[in-house]
């Protein structure tokens, strides 16, 4: 297309086309155009060149219905030669009477191509071909990932036996085989277990000695028995196979839905695990909580047992309380106030009660005072052994006293 939008003419051969008309924008697409082209040409070279390859007689690959299409093929190519070649001399005839006319004509060689029919049957062939290809590649790739899983299953499974001989050589050896006084492992039990394990791989070793042995014999019975049948011609024809290839399909197909509910059980076992261990932590959590609230109802029901009690002691204070608050209100109603003057006699009689017990006290004092004097004057006088001075202070402690 030039630069306004419209399409190239491009001539049928690029060698007499006239590039100085074209502008620089008009050879950059046809540029690209021309890559496009010969991508596409370059492409279906290749696929003709695959084709050409696998039904080329020389290679002993080849297949031989390949080779018998290959064949047809070839005998529709000659014929398209005869029918050009045909052509081209009823060409040349025409030719050389116009050139008797003074007419100027130049030969041109025609190379022989393929008719579109020819093109579209080797691309379904090459088709077909590649998905055959495809179908080998997903079957030998689907048995090397079940050998990879097999593999996978056979370590999850030792890995579980070694976890498994694990536990129980710490539950056996390591906690129960320790000598309480010295703290060291007895070796004895230790020889013990690791003789039982070896009497055990031994008899596992056994059995699958006896198990291969059978597989053997069962592996010879069957070679033998389709050696027989090679004999009396009863060997499996492409049909027969065909037909077990249809049925393995089948059973595959079954194998993957099996495993796909298989899948769906281990998410769901997974699932249910998982809510499993969080109403285990939910009733850990709870039994935690059960616990604090027991202890709280029995810190409650001592704290009311101990409020029962004061109540009662309450109780019983109120009890004296109001009885002495009785008495005490019967001693009122039975109290009588007295008479002004009779008040103020009584007053007065204790105004000089008091007066006589200040002075019987200042005489007291005076008496003890003169006592403790003549307890000093008695022991000089009991020291000195004078008896008549003792006379003058008995003199002298009468006067006193009166």
């Amino acid at each position: 297309m030039d630069e306004h939008g419209n399409p190239i003419n491009q001539p049928a051969e690029l060698d007499f086309a006239d590039f100085d008309t074209y502008s620089d924008v008009d050879l950059v697409r046809l540029n690209d155009e021309l890559k496009k082209r010969n991508a596409l040409l370059d492409s279906e070279n290749k696929l003709f060149e695959s084709y050409l390859a696998r039904v080329n007689p020389a290679n002993p690959n080849a297949n031989p219905n390949m080779k018998r299409d290959a064949t047809a093929m070839d005998e529709m190519i000659e014929e398209e030669k005869r029918q050009a070649q045909a052509q081209a001399q009823a060409d040349a005839a025409g030719r050389r009477e116009k050139k008797k006319k003074g007419e100027k004509t130049k030969e041109v060689d025609k190379p022989i191509l393929l008719t579109p029919e020819q093109k579209s049957e080797i691309a379904t062939r090459e088709l077909e071909e590649l998905r055959d290809e495809i179908e080998k590649q997903k079957e030998e790739w689907g048995k090397i990932l079940d050998n990879y899983k097999a593999e996978l299953e056979e370590v999850e499974i030792r890995v579980s036996d070694i976890k498994k001989s694990m536990y129980e050589f710490k539950r056996d050896i390591v906690q129960q085989a320790v000598n309480q006084r010295t703290g060291k492992v007895v070796a004895e039990r230790v020889l013990r277990y690791f003789d039982d394990k070896i009497r055990s791989k031994d008899a596992i070793i056994e059995k699958v000695r006896l198990k291969n042995a059978t597989l053997k014999v069962q592996k010879n019975k069957l070679h033998l028995q389709l050696k027989q049948k090679e004999e009396m011609g009863e060997v499996l024809h492409a049909i027969d196979f065909d037909q077990l290839q249809i049925e393995n399909k089948q059973y595959l197909a079954k194998i993957e839905d099996r495993n796909a509910e298989l899948l769906k059980l281990k998410m769901t076992a997974g699932n249910t695990v998982q809510i499993l261990n969080f109403y285990k932590k939910k009733l850990q959590s709870l039994t935690g909580e059960s616990q604090k609230l027991k202890s709280e109802i029995d810190q409650r029901r001592e704290f009311l047992a101990k409020l029962n009690m004061e109540a009662t002691l309450v109780a019983e204070e109120t009890k004296k309380a109001s009885t002495v608050n009785e008495k005490l209100r019967e001693k009122m109603e039975e109290f009588r106030v007295p008479h002004v003057m009779e008040y103020v006699h009584i007053k007065a009689e204790q105004h000089e009660l008091i007066k006589k017990v200040k002075s019987w006290e200042r005489k007291v004092e005076i008496a003890s005072m003169q006592a403790q004097r003549m307890k000093k004057i008695w022991h000089q006088m009991s020291n000195q052994g004078h008896s008549s001075r003792q006379a003058n202070v008995q003199a002298q402690m009468f006067p006193a006293l009166v």
